[in-house]
This record gives C-alpha cells, structure tokens and sequence, in this order.
C-alpha cells in the first residue's frame, strides 16, 4: 500500500479520476468509518433506479456525522437530488466518486451548486511510490494503480481498455458507433504529444470530423486525456495557437498502440513529456502549484518549450529530451522564450545522471532529481 499526497477536503466533494485510479482504495483507507454505496454492484444500481427514493431511506438510518461514499454516481444522476437534500439536513458529509462528470452535465445536474468541491484522483507519481520509482518501467507500464498491483501488467492494460469501452463507453451511450471509436482510439494514441490535426484522424480513423471532434470531447471528460493548450502573449513573435492532446498515461498509450515488451525508443519522447505533465497536472490539483499549464511555439517555427507553467505573473518554461546528454538542440526553445515577461525559470528535464546550470541560468535535471524538487517546492 502506497501513502497518496492526495489530502481531502473537510466537506462534501466530488472525487473524480479515471477508472483504475484507486479513488475507492483511498477513501476506504482515509475514512474508515465511511459508509459505502457502490453503484457498480447491480443489485444496489437496479435497486435504486427503480427507486431512487430508497437510497434516501438508507441514509436516513445511517448515524448522524457519518461520512458517506457514493461510487460511480455518474450512473444513476438522480439521486444527487437526495444527496443535495441531505447535505442540507447537516447530518452527513458526502463524498460522490466518478470517472465522468459527462453524464452528470447530461442529465441538467448541477453538481450541487456549489455545495460540495470538486477534486481529482490522479495515476500514481513518482513520490507516492519511492523506492519503487523506475522511470523505463513507469513509461512501459504506466502509474495506474490497477495495473502495477498486477502481476501481467500488459494484460491488465488490455483488459483496462475493454473495461473503459464496455463501461465508459457503451454502457453509458456516450458514443453511437462504438467500432469507429475503437479505430480512432488506436490512430489517436499515434498522435500523443502531438498537435491535434482533426483532419487526418478522421481520415484514418474513417469517421466524419465532427465526430473525431465528438470523440476528443468524450477522452476529456472520461478523463482519459488532455488538451494542453499553447500560450499566447505579447511577445515580439505570433505563437500557434493549435492545441496538443495528451492520454493520462503512458501504458494506455502503448496498449492502444498494441505496443507490448520494450519501448520503441521513437516512442521514449512522448511518453516522457507524457509522464511530466502527468506529475506537473497532478501537483497542479493537489496542492495548487500552478494556475496553468501551456505549451509555447512561434508561429511558423520547430522551436517550442514542452512545458510553461504560470502562477500570478510568474512563468516557468520546462523543456523535456529523453537524451542522456545535454546537445546545443535541445537548448533552443529555452533560449528562445528568455524574452518572456515574468518568465523566473528555464528547466531541462532530461534521462541523464547529472545536475547542472548552463549558461542563460538553465537548469538541468535528471527526471527523477525534478520531480523530487517539484515535490519539495509544493510542500514548503
């Protein structure tokens, strides 16, 4: 059992995190005395569809103070109008888990207004499994923990997937043509860390653009990727403006790829800028390290840092090579964004062994070395 940097609110929230997240192993492990309603169990889900009024009867004869966990709520919206009334009555506090907000905006739910948080569960980061970090490992297999409890990590990959597009996709009817978006699934994992061009995987993935528009819109909101959007400014040079998409986790990349064994060291780039906007994100959420993430590109240009991060009017610039030394190359974007207003750090994350501090104040480090130092800073 790993100890999560996750720290909860102290009212009623929503936790929200993809499936394999371990969001219910948290909670039972942070509120012992929880009561639990977990609506994957077709008995309670049958029960209560047909009479939601139940689950309030339920909770009416649960002790007064009681913290109460409703898993998957996404899948009977409904009773969110008890829990609305019981939140009012003051007895209970209510914590409400989902892979999805998607169905809940569906059904016209307002999430409480307001009377409860929202919050997010990430994948693993490096922190929360010390000794057992290893990076080779954590881009091959990923940080679900779903799949590092399993002995056949791959295959508990391949099984993830068919359980999100039996679960998340079809049972919820989120998609009409279930084949297409398998196929655009696959295309779409080639196109991690890449600039979203709609076109081609509507092409490849022969589904209609607004459908693939449709399917990248249904990734976000099961939480299965990202859209990290470029920053605009008002610098001397016009930056694009083109979002890339990111998947939450680098085993699923490689599972929708049908990738298995060693990774194709092609594929080391992406995986890597995957894993540090996973760990940049999940800080960004737990602790409200930063206000936004982007990445920054001129227009017209190949030079572009992975990463900016913003908090007020300070900027951060980080650039990520899977490379074991530092080449003239890797170091462009860095110098090209000195002119950033506001901009206090120019990192390069990088595989190699050695700190180190380069002329125009970049910092090197090993990947292991900067999400030591991102843990640090976000818990001084």
């Amino acid at each position: 059992m790993y100890d999560r940097i996750f720290t909860p609110p102290k009212q009623s929230f929503f936790l929200f995190g993809p499936r394999g997240s371990g969001k219910s192993t948290l909670l039972k492990e942070l509120f012992p005395g929880a009561h639990f309603f977990n609506l994957l169990m077709e008995r309670k889900f049958r029960t209560y569809l047909v009479n939601p009024e139940q689950f309030y009867n339920e909770v009416q004869a649960i002790e007064a103070g009681t913290w109460i966990v409703v898993d998957e709520i996404q899948r009977l919206p409904e009773l969110l109008n008890y829990v609305h009334q019981l939140i009012e009555e003051k007895k209970w506090k209510f914590i409400l888990t989902g892979s999805s907000a998607r169905k809940l905006r569906r059904a016209g739910v307002n999430l409480l207004a307001g009377r409860a948080l929202t919050k997010a569960l990430f994948p693993f980061v490096p922190f929360e499994i010390q000794d057992d970090f290893d990076l080779n490992k954590c881009l091959r297999y990923g940080l679900l923990p779903l799949v590092l409890a399993e002995q056949d990590p791959e295959e508990t990959l391949r099984s993830y997937l068919d359980t999100y597009l039996k679960q998340e996709i079809k049972e919820e009817a989120l998609v009409k043509n279930l084949a297409g978006f398998s196929r655009f699934l696959a295309i779409a994992a080639i196109y991690h860390g890449q600039s979203l061009n709609v076109s081609n995987i509507s092409r490849e993935a022969e589904v209609s653009r607004t459908t693939v528009q449709g399917f990248f819109e249904i990734l976000e909101d099961t939480l299965i990727g990202y859209r990290l959007n470029a920053f605009t400014s008002k610098l001397r040079v016009r930056e694009t403006k083109h979002p890339k998409f990111y998947f939450f986790d680098s085993g699923v990349v490689r599972a929708l790829k049908n990738q298995s064994g060693e990774i194709d060291p092609n594929d080391t780039g992406s995986l890597l800028e995957g894993f540090i906007l996973h760990t940049l994100r999940a800080y960004q959420s737990y602790h409200k390290a930063f206000d936004e993430i982007f990445y920054w590109q001129p227009a017209d240009s190949n030079t572009e840092v992975d990463f900016l991060i913003k908090k007020g009017s300070q900027f951060w610039a980080i650039e990520v090579k899977a490379t074991t030394k530092v080449r003239p190359q890797d170091l462009k974007g860095l110098h090209a964004i000195s002119d950033l207003k506001g901009l206090q750090k120019k990192i390069l994350v990088y595989t190699g062994k050695e700190k180190q501090r380069l002329k125009n104040d970049i910092e090197v480090m090993p990947v292991a070395d900067f999400c030591n130092f991102l843990h640090k800073l976000n818990r001084a």
